[in-house]
């Protein structure tokens, strides 16, 4: 319930479906179980996972969903093994080589047969619309995985129109004006971890951790005499949370201060319906006003549809 990782992407047109008719388009991807012969499944599954049976969690004007994948598991040292046995026989028995072709189908009936004695790995990744700061918020640290989660819900709806969020100037280019001019706003203060890189796909990069980002040391790095800029740097906001955000605006590794937590103590743990409701309601305020802030910093914001 309580993301750890955001991407966030922009509607560039109103999202107008009811609560019921995207329930309605969820059903038609619907999670199931591998096929004794199949590599992997992705669907939609409970948006509370067991305390509820539906897709689709709405409360604070969002709608929380929670797309499944499972994953066979072949370890490719097995089938490497397994082929180049079957390599080896007909090699010795024919007195040839394998063509290209033949290897290919050798691979393929390998893992049919492998598949049924196969372990499963199953993830789960959740993310919330919200249709009136006119963004989607996906709780996963892989840009992979989040747009996985948009192809499905693209497949669900006929179409997604949203975007990522670009500042023209490159976040990159901010970040580093934040440690150089010092220019954030009170709510923000910059943490002990980051990331520098210089220009160029093969340009050094600097990692520092329990590292005052501010101090002479790491400065000397940037600006007019150094040659590198920050591409991750960490920070507490409004003493509410902590993160860590990268130069595509993704944030990472989300912490919310015991603060937030304790403003939903008094709620009976068997109520859970009411818990989960509070806790998602409480989450998600958090999370757009903080998205709000910080996508300022880039002169970006969530309240307008940008262009497609």
């Amino acid at each position: 319930m309580w993301f750890k990782n955001l991407y966030i992407f922009a509607f560039t047109r109103p999202f107008t479906q009811t609560e019921e008719e995207l329930e309605t388009a969820l059903q038609e991807h619907v999670f199931a179980p591998c096929g004794k012969t199949e590599l992997a499944r992705f669907g939609w599954a409970s948006a509370i996972g067991k305390h509820g049976n539906r897709l689709l969690h709405h409360a604070n004007g969002c709608y929380l969903l929670s797309a499944r994948k499972e994953e066979k598991i072949l370890p490719a040292s097995v089938v490497k093994e397994a082929l180049e046995e079957k390599v080896e026989q007909l090699e010795q028995e024919h007195s040839r080589k394998a063509t290209k072709k033949e290897k290919e189908q050798f691979k393929e009936d390998i893992t049919f047969a492998l598949l049924p004695r196969a372990f499963s790995r199953i993830s789960d990744t959740q993310g919330y619309i919200c249709p009136e700061k006119n963004i989607i918020v996906v709780n996963t640290s892989s840009r992979g995985k989040a747009e996985d989660f948009l192809a499905l819900l693209r497949k669900c709806l006929g179409s997604l129109p949203v975007t990522s969020f670009v500042p023209d100037a490159g976040a990159e280019t901010t970040m580093t004006s934040w440690l150089l001019e010092q220019t954030l706003p009170e709510r923000f203060t910059i943490g002990f971890e980051g990331e520098l890189k210089a220009m160029g796909d093969d340009g050094a990069v600097l990692r520092c951790k329990n590292q005052d980002l501010l101090s002479d040391e790491i400065l000397a790095h940037l600006g007019e005499k150094g040659e590198k800029q920050v591409v991750k740097i960490a920070f507490d906001w409004d003493q509410t949370l902590s993160c860590v955000l990268a130069d595509d605006l993704s944030v990472k590794r989300v912490k919310f201060h015991d603060s937030v937590y304790e403003q939903n103590e008094d709620i009976p743990n068997d109520d859970m319906m009411v818990k989960i409701d509070a806790d998602f309601t409480l989450m998600t305020g958090e999370v757009n006003r903080f998205i709000e802030d910080m996508l300022a910093q880039f002169e970006l914001a969530t309240n307008s549809y940008l262009e497609d």
